[in-house]
């Protein structure tokens, strides 16, 4: 699946009409949360708001506004109430309010999605300001930024909502999450390419690291960065605090001198390590030669991959892992952020793979 912002992003390149569909606000049980997006085209669409009838309604909304007068506010945005269940049949019964934006390839509309692009590839959530009751464009507010109100009402909030200004105008006040946590994979091959396949299409940043430049596939996500280097080793040391490493490559000896490395940081999330239990007692042994203490070894996850999923395809490996670090990341998001690095959080698969 293409994320919403690639996708508005390559439809401003070419000039695609195209209109960003967001769940601004909700009352009650619904598909998806306040801040889920999804963008329509006029024979695509990209991302999803929940889906079934309640996407087959916003496409019809988005797909007339691309047919209205672009120079008029209701064929630029609008606003719509939506109940799931007396106008959709849906069973959540909520209320989904969703805001409709065409989007504009004007200079400063590409440099604005440009600015939110960027920040999330460096990691950093950003709040853009949406006018609804007028025609000014979007806005992109920065936490140093001067003060007024919705400024104000950015700081205070904690999730993508409707608000009112002090004149009553209404704004969609937008949380765009930036892609957390950090992933460093070390290997390019089957495995390798399987997992970020998937973890593209989460909120994640990751690192893809091989020796092998010819091994990365082209148009990758931004949240996708790509170190092709003849020193892998030193990758570790690019990492973020609190990083979560997967280490796949084609070499074993590769594979321990980057544990090691990872271990000698000391500040690792987690540490994956492709691979059966032998392999795992094996580095085991080697790297308490090397001076590494039990508990620093307890640090290695070795077999990778949730308990109950065996099979040794590309695929079925990526789901395992991936649902893995997803466990991870649930848990370390209800944690006090002074516990986060390095978390204490270690699980062991009870099968090996490798």
């Amino acid at each position: 699946m293409t994320t919403w912002l690639a996708a508005l992003r390559r439809m401003q390149q070419s000039t695609t009409p195209a209109v960003l569909v967001t769940v601004a606000q909700i009352q009650g049980s619904t598909p998806r949360e306040s801040g889920a997006r999804m963008l329509y085209t006029a024979d695509a669409q990209f991302d999803t708001i929940g889906g079934g009838h309640l996407e087959w309604r916003a496409a019809q909304i988005a797909r007339a506004m691309l047919q209205a007068d672009p120079d008029q506010l209701d064929g630029q945005r609008r606003l719509e109430r939506i109940a799931l269940g007396p106008s959709l049949g849906q069973c959540c019964g909520g209320v989904v309010f969703l805001c409709f934006e065409r989007i504009a390839s004007d200079a400063e509309a590409l440099r604005l999605w440009q600015a939110l692009e960027q920040s999330w590839t460096c990691g950093n959530d950003q709040w853009r300001a949406l006018p609804l009751d007028h025609p000014e464009p979007m806005q992109l507010l920065q936490p140093d930024g001067p003060q007024h109100t919705l400024q104000d009402m950015a700081r205070t909030a904690s999730q993508t909502q409707l608000v009112r200004d002090q004149q009553g105008r209404r704004w969609l006040l937008d949380l765009c999450r930036a892609h957390q946590p950090q992933v460093v994979l070390f290997g390019a091959g089957h495995v390798g390419a399987a997992i970020v396949k998937v973890l593209s299409t989460l909120p994640c940043r990751v690192l893809w690291v091989d020796e092998r430049e010819d091994m990365f596939p082209p148009g990758l996500p931004a949240q996708i960065s790509i170190e092709a280097t003849d020193v892998p080793n030193a990758a570790v040391d690019m990492a973020e605090p609190g990083a979560y490493y997967l280490v796949m490559t084609h070499s074993h000896a590769l594979d321990q001198q980057l544990t090691e490395r990872i271990l000698k940081r000391g500040d690792a999330a987690w540490c994956g390590l492709i691979g059966s239990i032998t392999k795992r007692r094996q580095f085991e042994h080697r790297l308490a030669e090397r001076g590494f203490s039990a508990q620093q070894l307890e640090r290695i996850t070795c077999p990778i991959g949730i308990p109950g999923i065996y099979g040794k395809e590309p695929a079925s490996i990526a789901i395992a892992v991936v649902a893995q670090l997803m466990q991870l990341w649930e848990l370390r998001s209800r944690q006090p952020a002074a516990q986060r690095y390095p978390s204490p959080l270690v699980t062991h698969a009870l099968d090996g793979r490798g």
